[in-house]
């Protein structure tokens, strides 16, 4: 018999990014040892949605939780670098 474990994922509303980020930072508590975020929806993010990626990368550290990005454009993966918030997460496409 095997077990599958499947990771937890969530896919961030493009018109509520910092009150998604902030409820997936206070439900990883069940994630697993990964949780996926797909951004796929998100065109830019605000101060607001940069602090509530701050703190969910400190959850998921906190957590030992790995949290990958998916769908991250351009413009808000260069905010995130220029946050130092990119060595904190993982990007797919």
């Amino acid at each position: 018999m095997s077990t599958t474990v499947t990771p937890f994922s969530f896919v961030v509303d493009g018109e509520r990014v910092t009150e998604g980020l902030l409820a997936v930072a206070k439900n990883l508590e069940g994630a697993g040892p990964e949780a996926l975020l797909d951004f796929f929806f998100v065109q830019d993010i605000d101060q607001g949605g940069l602090r509530a990626l701050e703190d969910l990368a400190s959850a998921a550290e906190e957590k030992r939780i790995k949290v990958i990005l998916r769908g991250v454009n351009v413009e808000i993966y260069k905010v995130m670098k220029l946050s130092r918030l990119t060595e904190r997460y993982t990007f797919v496409n």
